[in-house]
């Protein structure tokens, strides 16, 4: 029987013969960490010299209690932990001098996480300001009346609007996006199917992706309608679209993170059949303090 604590490893097919059942028991909650190894295991670690991914599990008694995974540049991805649990993952992290520039989990697990590794560190996290509802699908409700138009799959005529839409929504939500096209492969959104929602005429009016499916489970992301679109109703046929084809094609949970300040996005996920799961929460975890003798 392996010992009980944190497990650490940089091997994937390692961490999911120990781990992949965990994940797989509770794959909504799970979703973050699902597609962050799915991602490992189909695209490897990443580009430009990024580094080797950092994955663990919590063993207690002989069962899997926890995972980590974290995929260089981003943050560390965990399910949820007591805050005992997530002191113990951040003082062994900082004695073995792994840098962590963030977390994003659950909110209760990344706030004790930031704490304990403010404790241990010296650092002085911060929020990200990135303060999400997870949602998962129940019976799906199209919009009532639907926008005039129909729905259609992106396919490779469409590579110059979906990096251009793409681009749109990452700086809607602040994260960084490559240059020039032939960065695409090593982005989030090159691996997505993605779905539009076209006017009468075949002008693409909104847009909805969604992960591959893993466990049984896809993540809407993203939703996106140019500013002068919105508000008529394509964001929510669009998503109705691209959850019908992922029913249609064997899903069983369709998940997606709404910003929770944002009462227009989360009104609208509730009105076409999303529930509210739990809400997730990411820090910056700054600087460790330089070590006195």
């Amino acid at each position: 029987m392996r010992s009980d604590g944190w497990h650490l490893t940089e091997d994937l097919d390692r961490f999911l013969a120990r781990a992949g059942d965990f994940l797989r028991s509770r794959p909504v909650p799970h979703t973050t960490v699902l597609t962050a190894t799915e991602a490992l295991r189909t695209r490897g670690p990443g580009a430009h010299g990024a580094g080797a991914p950092l994955l663990g599990h919590l063993e207690r008694s002989g069962e899997v209690r926890a995972v980590l995974c974290r995929r260089p540049p981003g943050p560390l991805n965990l399910t949820p932990l007591t805050p005992e649990e997530a002191d113990a993952l951040a003082a062994r992290l900082a004695a073995l001098g792994h840098t962590v520039p963030g977390v994003r989990a659950e909110h209760g697990t990344a706030t004790a996480f930031a704490d304990a590794w403010r404790r241990h560190t010296g650092a002085t996290p911060s929020p990200r300001g990135e303060r999400t509802r997870l949602y998962r699908l129940g019976t799906p409700v199209p919009p009532d009346p639907p926008p005039a138009g129909r729905g259609r799959t992106a396919d490779a005529r469409d590579h110059g609007q979906l990096m251009l839409w793409c681009r749109e929504f990452a700086a809607a939500v602040g994260e960084t996006f490559p240059a020039d096209a032939r960065s695409w492969p090593e982005t989030p959104f090159a691996t997505r199917d993605f779905t539009f929602w076209e006017t009468p005429d075949g002008t693409p009016a909104a847009m909805a992706g969604v992960t591959p499916m893993v466990a049984g489970q896809v993540r809407v992301a993203p939703v996106y309608t140019p500013p002068h679109l919105r508000g008529r109703g394509y964001a929510g046929a669009v998503t109705v679209e691209v959850c019908r084809a992922a029913l249609a094609a064997g899903a069983m949970d369709v998940v997606l993170f709404a910003d929770v300040t944002n009462p227009t996005s989360n009104a609208l996920y509730r009105r076409i059949g999303f529930l509210p799961v739990t809400e997730f929460t990411a820090y910056d975890l700054g600087h460790a303090a330089p070590r006195t003798a």
